[in-house]
């Protein structure tokens, strides 16, 4: 097939950035899409033009890191999967295809489709993690967790941190990712000691990154690419709001 590419180019932070158009030509079908921008960037630099950079690692929908905006949608058509994981069949020959960074203060853009995301490291590093000491790893059946429970953590620790929540969110809020980070760790017994301390934390982190406040458009639940629920939005506001009260009245965590 053959395609019409409007790419966003932008040389780095500070400068202003712009759709440029590319030929996707005789692309096959099976192909995925980052599979296409390297034959396209192999083209490129043949004629002695700056590739397109655009970040990838697992190529196996784990990593994260190949967060881009395709047709306007966070990792493009298809539900579920990571702008890796889409493949050109998605596509039909002679389609025109929008391909842009994420857009969100948070998230400013490196360079054409590299954004820094940063921001999440920082909110992970106010509070996600486990700092109280819990012993020596234990058998697994040692510490009995009801399996609802362990269930809805293995669902919350599925985030990749990819930032596709951000970007479909009309007000750039990273608040699924930041529920789910919180959440992993707050249905287990292990996060128990910390779980109020930590949602303060990190909730407060994600308005000092800038990120957006939540208003429950759930479209960060229809672009995550884990299918991770808003329902941990509202545990982590509920962690917050009672995090706050204890504070307010002197009550220890």
């Amino acid at each position: 097939m053959n395609l019409t590419l409007h790419v966003w180019r932008q040389a780095g932070p500070d400068d202003a950035g712009a759709f440029e158009t590319y030929r996707a030509e005789d692309i096959s079908d099976s192909m995925s899409f980052l599979d296409m921008l390297d034959l396209v960037n192999e083209d490129l630099t043949r004629k002695g033009k700056e590739p397109i950079a655009f970040e990838h690692d697992c190529r196996e929908g784990i990593c994260g890191s190949c967060g881009m905006m395709i047709n306007g949608v966070a990792h493009g058509p298809e539900r579920l999967i990571t702008a890796c994981q889409l493949h050109m069949r998605s596509f039909k020959d002679g389609d025109e295809i929008w391909i842009e960074p994420f857009r969100a203060t948070a998230f400013p853009v490196m360079r054409d489709l590299v954004v820094d995301r940063n921001s999440f490291d920082r909110v992970i590093q106010a509070g996600g993690y486990i700092s109280v000491r819990t012993g020596s790893a234990q058998d697994a059946n040692a510490t009995p967790i009801p399996k609802r429970d362990a269930d809805r953590a293995f669902d919350a620790a599925a985030c990749i941190g990819c930032g596709a929540c951000v970007a479909a969110c009309p007000n750039a809020s990273a608040m699924l990712f930041t529920a789910a980070k919180v959440a992993h760790l707050s249905y287990l017994p292990q996060g128990q000691a910390e779980r109020l301390e930590r949602a303060l934390g990190m909730a407060s982190q994600h308005d000092a990154e800038g990120f957006g406040n939540c208003t429950n458009h759930g479209a960060c639940q229809e672009a995550c690419p884990k299918g991770i629920s808003v329902d941990y939005i509202a545990r982590l506001n509920r962690d917050v709001l009672k995090g706050t009260l204890n504070k307010a009245v002197g009550t220890p965590d």
